[in-house]
């Protein structure tokens, strides 16, 4: 970005994509607009954890020592990738192909260095509390990995929408392109018209009370007058419209 004189930019990222692109929002989130993650979570899970580490350790030593070409198969059938094979075959065998063509080292490298290092998504709670940049969640209903952890991430973030996509698994955006664009186009252009809102103050409060009974650590209540970015979205929508209305009678978009 500081290369091609972009000062700030939409960041659409899906899966390790997502995480990336959540992380780049917290460090530096001056410089992006919007923020597109799509299947993000996969190891994040506090129920899965252990499992998906040990998982990562033997799927890294698999892809270093037989290479992607003898396992590309069975990746491309599991659980939350089958999904494609059925929506779109031909697709789905270019999805295998280039797996097969993949780097072993490589993949083992960023399967062992990269996620079985990073932390849950769940670690990152506070963090993603505060950033108010517009986020759209996006995963399938059958993509278990990932739902917990976006059920999460929509009841954390303050500024962030959720699209679940029925029958679909991890690969989204192969499964189901027109949905996935046609949400994407929804979103950024709603960011842009300083119209995306789908988290008014009742709400977001009532979520971050549900979430906070699960997190016994934590016993501040939250006040209304905290809700700051809300009383600038009112202020906006008064602004717009013929007559004052109160933030309770604000209409669910």
């Amino acid at each position: 970005m500081n290369g091609l004189g972009v000062d700030h930019a939409h960041v659409v990222g899906l899966s390790m994509g997502a995480y990336a692109a959540l992380q780049f929002g917290l460090r530096h989130p001056q410089r992006v607009s919007a923020i597109v993650a799509a299947a993000a979570g996969s190891g994040s899970s506090p129920s899965g954890r252990h499992a998906w580490l040990r998982e990562t350790s033997i799927l890294a030593r698999a892809f270093a020592e037989r290479g992607p070409a003898t396992i590309a198969e069975k990746i491309a059938t599991s659980a939350a990738r089958i999904q494609l094979k059925y929506k779109d075959p031909k697709r789905w065998q270019e999805f295998t192909k280039q797996l097969h063509h993949q780097s072993g080292q490589g993949l083992s490298n960023t399967v062992i260095r990269c996620q079985a290092l990073r932390p849950s998504l769940h670690d990152l709670r506070d963090q993603l509390a505060t950033m108010i940049t517009p986020v759209l969640l996006i995963v399938g209903d059958e993509d278990a990995a990932c739902l917990e952890t976006n059920l999460m991430l929509k009841a954390t973030l303050p500024n962030a929408g959720l699209w679940i996509s029925p029958n679909t698994g991890h690969t989204i955006n192969l499964e189901e392109p027109a949905a996935f664009n046609a949400h994407l186009e929804t979103f950024l252009g709603a960011v842009e018209r300083r119209s995306w809102r789908r988290s008014y103050a009742m709400a977001r409060i009532a979520s971050r009370r549900l979430s906070l009974e699960h997190r016994p650590e934590i016993s501040t209540p939250i006040h209304i007058g905290q809700e700051r970015s809300d009383n600038n979205v009112i202020a906006l929508n008064k602004a717009n419209r013929p007559t004052d209305i109160s933030p309770s009678e604000v209409p669910p978009r």
